[in-house]
């Protein structure tokens, strides 16, 4: 995982904790697993998968009962990225506040990252 000592690589909100320790529960889960596949509008979209167990190339952030895998074809998008659960009158979901974003679609049910900046390790313009 690209990381930096001592820093998770991702950060959970405490509303996210609660929902994910509520699905862990419901579902006899070992936790929320967090990936990317190609689709949307803006290339990219999230994947959220409740999983009995960790994959060996898994990387694995717990936080409070809260338990987040990342899938390691998108642990290099997900650097850095604030998970949080938001409540509201139409809808409930899980948010990602993803630095590494470079564009959206206007729905924010998809993505894209810039390769480049990514692969040499320097933060997206905005």
């Amino acid at each position: 995982m690209f990381s930096i000592p001592g820093q998770a690589p991702v950060t959970i909100t405490p509303a996210a904790e609660r929902q994910i320790t509520r699905l862990m529960a419901g579902k006899e889960a070992f936790g929320l697993k967090i990936g990317l596949k190609k689709g949307g509008c803006a290339g990219m979209e999230y994947t959220m998968d409740m999983v009995a167990a960790a994959d060996k190339a898994d990387e694995v952030i717990e936080q409070n009962g809260a338990r987040v895998l990342i899938a390691p074809t998108a642990q290099m998008f997900l650097f850095g990225t604030e998970i949080d659960y938001e409540t509201g009158l139409l809808e409930s979901g899980f948010k990602f506040r993803n630095p590494n974003v470079t564009d959206a679609c206007g729905c924010g049910e998809s993505v894209s990252f810039s390769l480049d900046e990514l692969a040499a390790g320097t933060q997206p313009k905005a």
